[in-house]
């Protein structure tokens, strides 16, 4: 069995890999990061990742049959992620402020967290996710210490966090060489994506 460090190296590779390919958390990113800042970009990608680590730690620690559950519920959850999906493109899609405003308040950070937290948590198939992948990488039940799983799960969120403060960054860059009339246009995209995502979201639901 690999040492914790090793561990926690392979879960940082393995939270990356999960985060990377973008979704509507990755066009929230970018969308908030080129509106206020690279602050709000990073915070939203944090609350993704807790959630990834909330289901991580369920699926490490045993807690399967929690995630079987959910899953039962995955429709009505899937439902409301639609529709956050859909008020939040809506929202986008309508804000009426152009440029880059002021660094957000704390109150608007503790917002762009929640809001991709709970966003996260409406896929409860993400457990079942991390359970095969925990069983792929050799860990059974009973046969990993405590400390190997903490650093597993650890690893996995330092990846994923890794992830979104790259991205958060890199669109900053941007931030200051665009145009005002740049950001409506990019209001308006991600507002339509959201709502593409939000509406597929709902529409495999009949589909499955």
């Amino acid at each position: 069995m690999l040492g914790v460090w090793a561990l926690f190296i392979k879960g940082m590779g393995l939270g990356f890999s999960i985060a990377a390919p973008v979704g509507p958390i990755g066009v929230l990113c970018i969308q908030r990061t080129l509106k206020k800042g690279i602050r709000s970009g990073f915070i939203s990608g944090l609350g993704a990742a807790s959630a990834d680590l909330l289901y991580g730690a369920l699926a490490a620690f045993g807690a399967v049959w929690l995630g079987n559950n959910l899953v039962q519920y995955q429709i009505p959850l899937r439902v409301v992620g639609g529709i956050v999906l859909i008020f939040l493109g809506i929202k986008a899609f309508f804000q009426k402020e152009q440029g880059a405003t002021i660094a957000p308040a704390p109150r608007g950070l503790l917002a762009d967290y929640g809001s991709t937290f709970l966003l996260t948590l409406t896929n409860p198939i993400t457990i079942l996710s991390f359970t095969a992948v925990y069983a792929g990488l050799g860990f059974v039940e009973g046969q990993a210490s405590m400390n190997q799983m903490v650093g597993l799960v650890l690893g996995v969120f330092c990846g994923s966090a890794c992830w979104w403060l790259l991205l958060s960054s890199l669109v900053s860059l941007l931030r200051g060489h665009l145009k005002p009339a740049f950001y409506s246009i990019i209001n308006k995209v991600a507002g339509v994506i959201l709502v593409g995502f939000g509406i597929s979201l709902i529409a495999a639901i009949f589909h499955s």
